[in-house]
């Protein structure tokens, strides 16, 4: 498979933020590694602006899980400054009941930064 710079981007997107720790603080300071500082990410019920505020709407995700993790189900594919990937998450609720969950990320990166986001899943 042929990687670039917005593919790389998406898999830490992926694995260290989603998949990364469930505190907020440690959330924060990898996000800033890659995340912009004028980052937007477009949820479908909020707007996410930041770093700090993606690590906090990571966190508050994860808090309501006991486990929670995410795969890919399509491979990021793009270029251009624009990726995009299907994910699927499986966890337990803290009530203990399965969760499931999918969705689809578009990414914006300009000079090597995640700088905008655009999600298509149910929740959030």
């Amino acid at each position: 498979m042929h990687e670039n710079i917005e593919t790389d981007l998406y898999r830490r997107w992926i694995d260290d933020i989603w998949n990364g720790p469930n505190d907020r603080a440690k959330l924060a300071e990898i996000a800033e590694e890659f995340v912009d500082e004028e980052f937007v990410g477009h949820w479908p019920t909020t707007d996410v602006i930041g770093p700090g505020k993606l690590a906090a709407l990571v966190a508050a995700v994860k808090a309501t899980h006991t486990e929670l993790t995410y795969s890919l189900e399509v491979e990021p594919f793009g270029g251009d400054g624009f990726v995009a990937a299907r994910w699927i998450s499986h966890g337990a609720l803290r009530a203990g009941e399965t969760d499931y969950s999918s969705g689809n990320d578009i990414l914006r990166i300009e000079d090597g930064r995640l700088v905008e986001c655009w999600v298509a899943s149910p929740g959030i």
